[in-house]
């Protein structure tokens, strides 16, 4: 095929680029993930001939420490989608250690749209050239993640700082095209070694993801749950920073500048302060971060329903007075008020230890189960604390669901409500920030006041006689255990 110009040459070279790049994607995956795996699965045939424990556990990390190089390098190669991907399952809690050391490096490592595109795609969205709106725009990025980048700037006619949110341009094609290569993993895994319906989880996170390509949904999403909090506290546990409504399209987003820290930095901080971050002062502050995010947690998800799905640790800021900042509402979920009640009902039976009311719950969540274990009920309670409570069991610091020992193990989870995910993923997120913080608490216990609350409202609970506590003061006055 001949070109006239060298202009219709790399227009041709592009468009073969863009219809293969998927292809090519689908290739680096299955080849990145059929070598990890495999390798898990010779590696438990290898251990399973050793005898000695000690061995066995001194194999297996090393074993970790292998597979860590190789999911790092898949993620490092594909970025996009495997960035989220890296935040999910490098946790403390869940992760084996070796993982979280290598993978907690990949969180702000996406890289960066250069400011010519992306002086191009704002000046397209906002409909004005960047000089007319703004006074001064940092050309250099306060961060980029997979999906978009964030610059600080300020307004003309306004002294105040504000952050600019600008898509990666393309991403979204791609990044579909991750999580069905994803979904396909999760169905060939559920049906041979977790018996987890993994796949729905897969498919409401291909739902959510699409969300967050939309701001105008994002802002929104910003203003209601602004909305809620500010007005059902006298002061929000959370800050949640107030969106410029007339500077908002799918792509672009102009909202509040806030000054705090990323909570990961917060034990240097303190440092530089002179505080030891293992002291009483910096162990007092810890509680009261996560105090502030439990409260804002339990109201939104019980009370309301609608609420931030995505707190990892790059999304919250920590500000003066140990004031919590939330950030990045690309993420929201709005429960159906049949599931909403449900969990409801499941926080009072796990902060009770209460094994037939956590049946009852499951199969009001629609959560199907199938199990011939002995004990069944108290397998089912560990289940469902260890899937919605952010409780460590004494004397674990990580949960290993591919365990003989593990309750996902002994109970398949034949069905899985979608919908559910993303109270699971925000529960397990919390769960690693508390681990991280050296707290482990659970937050069932602190729920319990509101979903009480809540069920009494319902009418599905007789209303207490007397004067009831506040929701924060009875989060306060409950006592945050250190393991």
């Amino acid at each position: 095929m001949p070109f006239n110009t060298q202009h219709q040459f790399d227009d041709f070279r592009a468009k073969f680029s863009a219809h293969f790049r998927p292809l090519q994607r689908s290739f680096q995956f299955w080849a990145h993930t059929a070598d990890i795996y495999t390798g898990y699965k010779v590696f438990q045939v290898r251990v399973s001939l050793v005898k000695d424990a000690k061995k066995q556990e001194e194999m297996w990390e090393r074993q970790h420490e292998f597979a860590a190089d190789k999911i790092y390098n898949m993620c490092s190669e594909l970025g996009g989608f495997f960035l989220k991907v890296a935040q999910i399952i490098g946790k403390p809690d869940l992760a084996p250690a070796a993982w979280v050391r290598r993978l907690v490096t990949l969180c702000d490592q996406a890289p960066a749209t250069p400011y010519d595109i992306v002086q191009l795609v704002l000046e397209k969205e906002l409909g004005q050239k960047l000089d007319e709106v703004f006074d001064c725009f940092d050309k250099n990025p306060l961060g980029s993640a997979s999906i978009a980048q964030v610059h600080r700037a300020k307004l003309r006619g306004n002294k105040n700082d504000v952050v600019v949110k600008v898509q990666h341009p393309g991403g979204q094609e791609l990044m579909m095209t991750d999580i069905r290569n994803l979904q396909a993993f999760a169905l060939f895994v559920q049906k041979t070694d977790l018996k987890f319906d993994l796949y729905s989880v897969a498919k409401e996170m291909e739902k959510q993801i699409a969300f967050e390509f939309d701001f105008t949904r994002e802002a929104a999403a910003m203003d209601r749950i602004r909305s809620f909090l500010y007005e059902n506290n006298k002061k929000s546990p959370v800050v949640v920073p107030r969106v410029m409504k007339d500077l908002v399209s799918r792509r672009a987003m102009v909202m509040e500048y806030i000054d705090g820290i990323p909570i990961l930095k917060l034990g240097d901080e303190m440092a530089k302060r002179g505080f030891n971050p293992r002291g009483k002062i910096a162990a007092a502050a810890k509680q009261n971060i996560l105090k502030s995010l439990t409260l804002a947690y339990g109201q939104m998800i019980l009370k309301s329903g609608f609420f931030h799905a995505d707190p990892h640790p790059g999304n919250i800021l920590i500000c003066r007075g140990s004031e919590v900042a939330l950030l990045d509402y690309g993420q929201v979920k709005d429960l159906p008020e049949n599931l909403r009640l449900g969990y409801a009902n499941l926080v009072i039976a796990m902060a009770d230890n209460d094994p037939r009311r956590a049946i009852e719950s499951f199969r009001e969540l629609g959560i199907s189960t199938f199990t011939k274990c002995k004990d069944e009920q108290q397998e089912m309670l560990k289940l469902a604390q260890v899937m919605f409570d952010s409780k460590l069991p004494p004397g674990v610091t990580m949960l290993q669901p591919f365990s003989e020992e593990s309750s996902i193990k002994k109970i398949s989870v034949e069905a899985f409500p979608e919908e559910l995910f993303s109270v699971l993923r925000t529960v397990h997120l919390l769960r690693g920030l508390s681990v991280g913080l050296g707290i482990n608490y659970s937050c069932a216990e602190q729920w319990r006041p509101i979903a009480e609350d809540v069920l009494c409202r319902a009418g599905r609970l007789p209303a207490k006689s007397g004067k009831r506590k506040t929701e924060r003061q009875s989060l306060v006055r409950r006592t945050f255990r250190r393991r």
